[in-house]
């Protein structure tokens, strides 16, 4: 997959750049770190410039987003209420529940969106969420913005910095995701306990 990744950046650069990033927001398993530190790494040895890589990948995830963002709109409280009204007993989840979960969101939702930005597969997939939630679409793309922003540029900086040697931080960002993962299993852990005590 890296190399079919690589070649189109090569051969489409900023377009490229773009559409790779909007396909990575809505089918999470392909890597945006690749795209991202090698699209930085193209900047020492092409034409393209850090701020149009940095441009390009953004408007790919805003893009991607917008696209999760739009299905969630299809799956709102109404249709999941339907859903959990027959499998409910199944899935042990109630009609409140649900009602819980999209207040809460309303409440926290636009924080979530910036700092789901930084964690890996959970940054695309939290849109969906914010679709269902009906949230603002202003402040959505905002913090989608803001948030995605700071991760691209971190990122095209470090491939632009290595240069030849960019391939090198994959393995520190397969490190950091593998932190990342663990730390949200262990938070889920604490609060299937919690309330498994609280019944």
């Amino acid at each position: 997959m890296e190399q079919w990744l690589i070649q189109i950046m090569n051969d489409y650069g900023y377009i490229g750049i773009m559409f790779l990033i909007a396909i990575e927001n809505i089918f999470p398993p392909i890597p945006s770190e690749i795209i991202l530190t090698f699209g930085g790494f193209l900047t020492t040895t092409s034409s393209l410039h850090i701020v149009g890589v940095i441009s390009a990948s953004t408007a790919g995830s805003v893009l991607g987003a917008i696209i999760l963002y739009s299905i969630g709109l299809q799956m709102d409280v109404a249709r999941l209420e339907k859903i959990i009204g027959k499998w409910g007993h199944i899935l042990r989840v109630k009609r409140e529940d649900i009602y819980k979960a999209d207040k809460w969101f309303d409440k926290h939702g636009y924080w979530t969106i910036f700092f789901c930005r930084f964690v890996p597969l959970i940054r695309s997939l939290i849109s969906i969420p914010a679709g269902m939630s009906h949230m603002n679409i202003g402040l959505f793309l905002l913090f989608t913005t803001l948030g995605t922003l700071i991760w691209n540029t971190v990122l095209v900086f470090v491939g632009a910095t290595l240069g030849a040697s960019w391939e090198n931080i994959l393995h520190y960002l397969e490190v950091y995701s593998t932190v990342i993962y663990l730390l949200l299993s262990v938070l889920v852990i604490i609060i299937l306990l919690k309330l498994v005590r609280r019944k």
